[in-house]
């Protein structure tokens, strides 16, 4: 629906519903606020993250997700969204759409051939409902006007004054920002006196400026880390950088700077007793050599620069084997700092949610502007949480939109 304006002037065009951002919640809050939708972005192609996440198959949901997996300054705020669009609505719609999908560890759901898939669902159910997509395209000003909110936008050159009676900002965070994220949501919150917390990358993982670690880039291993009240049995793997794994990621969400994290190398294994039961038949072999049976032998390798670790295992009395078991069991070290946002799956804290309607994703004192996904201060862990509160978040706003 577009009018002409004055010669000379920008041409202007309305609608009903604008949505900043064609990520996961922008696309998806697309096929679900009725007609007179228009999404932009000023990426080439729409769901970029969508395509690069889970090794290009994108880990679209976690069966297990729910308001616990998630950290926010608000931690019930998440509960109205996901109780309302739970995993399983999410999975209806991929199977409807002829999608093969399998589950990995923990929950975790993945496409079987690529995320392409979960791309152009997105896209048919959004042109389902009518909406438009507009790429390339920069997002300007933004203000306040008596009819909503008037957006200028630059799209091929061209610039457009959009009006939009609603408007909703699904922009993401600061994480990635090679694809584009720049914190935009974080500028147009404020600009409306909504607050914003701290935040910093989450997901990302530790850096250690002294190197220690280049020796043994590449190793893996089953581990336990602690940061804080975040502990996650997961893989840990080794860095010319520092640590990064399933495990690291999870826990760098609780970290903060200067804060120590506790690594138990062998959480499944009661290494004392097993070391004690081998002394009796291997105690020949070396202690070394006993331990790589449960550790990788590059990491023991490592290990004896700092542990008593040399001899035979008949040599090793209990007191000494305790002392070992005690540090792989709880080897405390410091990180310099993270990767940061370059490499960031996500990013911690946002629009804070005291602002914000848990049912509607509204701002309490702008009912007509929304904030949806990455943006707001809801952070998932990693295996699909954040991609259900997208789903989540997008569908409250949505709903909301159609039903006014």
């Amino acid at each position: 629906m577009q009018r002409g304006e004055i010669s000379g002037t920008p041409p202007a065009m309305q609608v009903n519903t604008l949505i900043l951002g064609a990520g996961a919640a922008g696309l998806f809050c697309a096929s679900r606020a009725g007609s007179g939708v228009l999404v932009v972005d000023h990426a080439k192609a729409p769901g970029e993250k969508i395509r690069i996440s889970g090794g290009g198959r994108c880990n679209f949901t976690n069966i297990y997700a729910g308001p616990e997996n998630f950290l926010s300054q608000n931690p019930h705020y998440a509960k109205s969204a996901l109780s309302r669009f739970a995993p399983w609505d999410f999975i209806s719609l991929v199977e409807a759409h002829g999608i093969k999908w399998h589950e990995k560890t923990l929950g975790q759901l993945f496409c079987d051939t690529s995320a392409k898939e979960i791309i152009a669902m997105l896209l048919a159910e959004m042109d389902r409902a009518g909406a438009q997509l507009w790429l390339r395209t920069e997002i300007g000003e933004i203000e306040e006007v008596t009819d909503g909110y008037r957006v200028t936008l630059t799209r091929d050159g061209k610039v457009t004054h959009v009006t939009a009676r609603k408007l909703v900002v699904a922009t993401g965070g600061k994480s990635i920002p090679k694809m584009g994220a720049t914190g935009l949501a974080y500028r147009i919150a404020g600009q409306f006196g909504l607050s914003v917390t701290d935040t910093r990358a989450a997901l990302v993982p530790f850096t250690f400026t002294d190197d220690r670690f280049k020796p043994l880039a590449g190793v893996a291993t089953p581990a336990r880390v602690t940061a804080g009240v975040g502990a996650f049995d997961e893989a840990l793997l080794f860095t010319h950088r520092g640590l990064s794994g399933p495990a690291v990621l999870q826990a760098s969400s609780y970290w903060d700077d200067g804060m120590p994290i506790s690594v138990n190398l062998l959480p499944e294994t009661k290494l004392f007793d097993a070391l004690r039961t081998a002394r009796q038949t291997d105690g020949r072999k070396a202690l070394r050599t006993v331990l790589a049976q449960h550790l990788p032998a590059r990491l023991v390798e490592f290990l004896s620069a700092s542990l008593p670790l040399d001899g035979n295992l008949a040599d090793q009395s209990d007191l000494q084997l305790e002392a070992i078991c005690s540090a792989l069991h709880a080897w405390e070290l410091t990180p310099s700092g993270t990767e940061g946002y370059r490499t960031a799956e996500v990013t911690l804290g946002g629009v804070d949610t005291a602002g914000l309607n848990s049912r509607s994703m509204a701002a309490k004192t702008n009912p007509n502007l929304y904030f949806i996904g990455e943006c707001v201060d809801v952070t998932g862990w990693l295996g699909g949480y954040n991609f259900q509160w997208a789903w989540a978040s997008a569908h409250a706003a949505g709903t909301d939109i159609l039903s006014r």
